[in-house]
């Protein structure tokens, strides 16, 4: 049957059953996972566009301090984090295929009001946040496509599936990213609407591929009621703050990373046009890098359990924040200005945190399959209405903690914003970074590692994970 002809909504589907995954479900799934992450990788670009528009929009000509212009890439950054949690429960309702081809079409709002406004020197700040915030709308992509793949994949696997699918959304940031750097050094900063002339192809070619390859899981629930159910189990809150930790990170410091270089080159000596090729150069790497590192970390989490992943993480990230601090003070030092090796460190520093950050959110994502897949062994259900509940409950619970992290992005760049406005200088911001990393790696210890001195419920994390790893060894013992 031809890709146009066949029926894409698929009645019965368990991945858990390993003759059936063996005997095509694997295919099905690997399709629709590669059109998931190519759908979300064109979602975090768009979300991510104004981290690059800024570059091209010189304080003299617009009028916009850095102050705000990070309060201007912290707009799309709030939007989508509150967008996640309807776009959790979307692909249940409407469809993957046919949300994510809905989605897909939706950006083009957003790339449309940008092509005109960028070129708009004259346009007032508020006009320009509102713009922005309809950036928002890619970032709600992350919460549909990790609740769908979720659906297509097997406990044994959804630490790499999950990983990968998020990873190669992530990568989505420093594609746009390298795009904006090869249109200012090509082009010049009058072209900025190249990009966006760019991205609007891609849009349509992602929404003909969802409609040609992607398919309707139609036993698929993730509705507001399931929701409600994981935000009972307390280790739910607890994930959700430390999914802030890394992908609060990851975000915030991907829309701010090309900003703070920016900043540090113009106080150097650089003109605006040179300061931002250079911030351009670099900006890229560190998302990039990150987003590779993603699967990674689910792919140890699948090994090793989430929590002892995420432990680890945390202390690695504090040590590298400390490395930033140590670069910041030494610029505040000589009045402001990065000497080549400051800048040196200040960089290996935010490249270390954007590695970290995605590994830990690989991680941090394979915990709450982990707990669920628990929780559901003590109800009193039958082992495929369990199996449902845990795949239904996990995938509604990835989108409020993906809206919750997002939101850690936001906290990020307000928390420059404040630390630049006050002190010209992002050394206090990194102060309460690495403040905050402390507390997460307290958090993952107190909740998910530490061992209790008396019984609990089947819900603790240790014993979610647990249970989850001696069935995945039953798995690979039975190969």
């Amino acid at each position: 049957m031809s890709t146009l002809k066949r029926n894409h909504d698929i009645e019965h589907w368990d991945a858990e059953d390993v003759a059936a995954w063996e005997a095509g479900g694997k295919d099905v799934a690997k399709r629709n996972l590669i059109w998931s992450v190519i759908a979300e990788h064109i979602g975090f670009s768009v979300w991510s566009i104004w981290s690059v528009m800024v570059l091209f929009m010189p304080t003299d000509k617009f009028g916009i301090d850095p102050a705000g212009k990070f309060f201007l890439v912290a707009m799309p950054t709030l939007v989508g984090a509150f967008l996640r949690i309807p776009y959790t429960v979307a692909t249940a309702r409407f469809g993957g295929r046919n949300w994510t081809i809905f989605s897909a079409f939706l950006l083009l709002v957003p790339l449309l009001l940008t092509l005109y406004f960028v070129n708009q020197p004259g346009t007032s700040y508020t006009t320009f946040l509102i713009v922005a915030a309809f950036a928002g709308f890619g970032g709600g992509n992350f919460a549909s496509s990790m609740t769908n793949i979720n659906a297509f994949y097997p406990q044994r696997l959804k630490g790499w599936a999950l990983g990968m699918n998020a990873g190669g959304g992530n990568i989505g940031v420093p594609v746009i990213q390298l795009l904006g750097l090869l249109v200012l050094v090509t082009l010049g900063g009058d072209y900025a609407y190249v990009i966006c002339a760019v991205y609007l192809v891609l849009v349509g070619v992602t929404a003909v591929g969802a409609a040609l390859y992607m398919d309707n899981l139609t036993n698929q629930k993730a509705d507001m009621s399931y929701m409600l159910k994981a935000l009972r189990v307390p280790q739910s809150w607890a994930i959700a703050f430390l999914y802030i930790g890394t992908f609060g990170s990851f975000i915030g410091y991907s829309f701010a990373f090309g900003q703070i270089l920016q900043i540090s080159f113009k106080a150097g000596g650089d003109t605006a046009t040179q300061a931002a090729i250079h911030a351009a150069s670099i900006a890229f790497i560190g998302p990039l890098l990150g987003s590779l590192a993603r699967p990674y970390g689910g792919k140890m989490a699948d090994r090793i359990g989430g929590s002892k992943v995420t432990i680890a993480t945390f202390g690695a990230m504090m040590a590298a924040a400390l490395v930033v601090i140590f670069a910041s003070t030494l610029a505040d030092r000589n009045n402001g200005i990065a000497t080549g090796s400051t800048m040196t460190i200040l960089v290996a520093g935010f490249i270390a945190l954007f590695i970290l950050s995605g590994f830990g959110n690989g991680a941090v994502t394979k915990i709450i399959p982990s707990v669920f897949e628990a929780k559901s062994k003590s109800l009193p259900l039958p082992r495929a209405e369990q199996a449902a509940w845990s795949q239904n409950t996990s995938g509604a619970l990835i989108g409020f903690v993906g809206a919750i992290g997002a939101l850690g992005g936001v906290g990020i760049n307000m928390v420059l914003r404040s630390s630049y406005a006050s002190t010209a200088s992002a050394t206090t911001a990194f102060w309460v970074f690495l403040a905050f990393y402390v507390v997460c790696a307290a958090v993952t210890w107190t909740v998910f590692l530490r061992r209790p001195r008396v019984a609990v419920d089947s819900d603790v994390v240790a014993e979610a994970e647990s249970l989850v790893l001696e069935a995945e060894s039953s798995t690979s013992s039975a190969r």
